[in-house]
């Protein structure tokens, strides 16, 4: 029997302590950082041997020292400052009681995003190195080596953390490829596993670039695919991951670009995995798109058969039926199994609850296996 594994999308909540010191680092408050160190690498420990006890194959570090999946770069690299402007997701704009409901009960996170204001240098390289040693401490200790660190993309990094430095896009993609290569070459040369977080290919298209045209939008993907590849020149492709993500709330998503329309892109992509969303209700129909793109060889797909939006639990034998839907048009030999989105996207926020998060987790484990039985 061919095994499917399991994974997930990478980030995990934080405990109370150190999302409180996540938010005051932010806000550039004063906070011992011995103590900041050591709450995150003792919390990295308890993430990893969850994940494992589980059954998770390939774990994560839950992301636990970072606020957030992109705005984390801006502690790293000099040249930000100020503050960006945001823009509500097209979808809610068209529901404004449910985009003014959302407001009102604290489902929108508040953390810093500048915009790129002079020349990007990195400024701090420890951060990275602290936690790469945390998280490989953690895996020793638990024996276990199948493991991967997330990372945002060039794209993800202009399209929320605006340029207004550069004389053109182009040129801070350029210099993001370049800067963030650093980062990724690190990561992999560490033994870990690097995944890419590409919002900027999905969400972007209805938040970030929602005035553009769909072609227009398209071309800037392409352009955005070119750039990442450019920075994983010196990196095998098999050891590398990339996620697209359409948003990680519940609404409407009812802009959301198909994954028909962008599969095209992202194969260009020089990377093995990809992590998509496949079972919230405005997705679980994507499989279909395989029905008429042969997956290269070289590829892997892991559908999210977990939905991580809700705190319904879902029932092991609705993981295994949506894996074997995907086997249909995909081999199992290139099937992982995986959730939509991760579970703290921002530090502090998640709709889900701390330990139905695990449950989810633990039923993930159950209905794959059920799944690599029954395929």
């Amino acid at each position: 029997m061919t095994k499917i594994k399991t994974t997930h999308v990478g980030s995990l909540p934080r405990s109370n302590e150190l999302s409180d010191l996540l938010f005051k680092k932010d806000k550039k408050e004063k906070i011992d950082l011995e103590n900041f160190d050591a709450v995150v690498k003792n919390d990295v420990k308890k993430i990893v041997k969850k994940q494992i006890d589980l059954g998770i194959d390939f774990v994560s570090d839950g992301e636990m020292s970072k606020i957030s999946y992109a705005t984390y770069v801006k502690d790293r690299i000099d040249g930000f400052s100020g503050e960006s402007e945001r823009k509500a997701p097209k979808d809610l704009d068209d529901f404004p009681s449910f985009k003014e409901r959302i407001a009102r009960t604290g489902g929108t996170p508040s953390y810093t995003r500048p915009c790129c204001t002079q020349e990007l240098k990195i400024k701090d390289s420890l951060s990275l190195t602290k936690d790469i040693n945390n998280f490989k401490e953690a895996l020793k200790d638990n024996n276990h080596n199948e493991a991967f660190m997330n990372a945002a993309s060039p794209g993800v990094i202009s399209a929320f953390l605006p340029n207004q430095f550069y004389k053109n896009d182009d040129e801070y993609l350029e210099k993001l490829s370049r800067i963030m290569s650093k980062e990724y070459e690190e990561i992999v040369s560490s033994g870990l596993h690097l995944q890419l977080d590409c919002p900027d290919l999905a969400l972007a298209r209805h938040m970030t670039f929602k005035d553009l045209t769909e072609e227009e939008f398209l071309k800037r993907a392409e352009k955005q695919i070119e750039f990442l590849n450019k920075s994983l020149e010196n990196i095998p492709q098999s050891k590398i991951r990339m996620h697209i993500c359409w948003g990680n709330y519940e609404g409407p998503h009812t802009h959301d670009v198909s994954l028909e329309k962008i599969l095209p892109l992202i194969l260009k992509a020089n990377v093995k995995t990809y992590l998509l969303e496949s079972s919230n209700p405005r997705h679980s129909h994507e499989w279909q798109v395989f029905e008429n793109v042969k997956l290269p060889k070289d590829k892997t797909i892991a559908p999210g058969v977990i939905d991580s939006t809700t705190n319904f639990v879902e029932h092991p034998e609705v993981v295994k039926n949506r894996l074997v839907q995907f086997s249909k048009v995909i081999d199992k030999e290139q099937l992982m199994a995986g959730t939509d989105c991760g579970f703290s996207t921002f530090a502090g926020f998640g709709n889900v609850d701390e330990n139905i998060v695990y449950k989810k987790l633990e039923t993930l484990v159950i209905g794959t296996d059920l799944a690599s039985k029954a395929i």
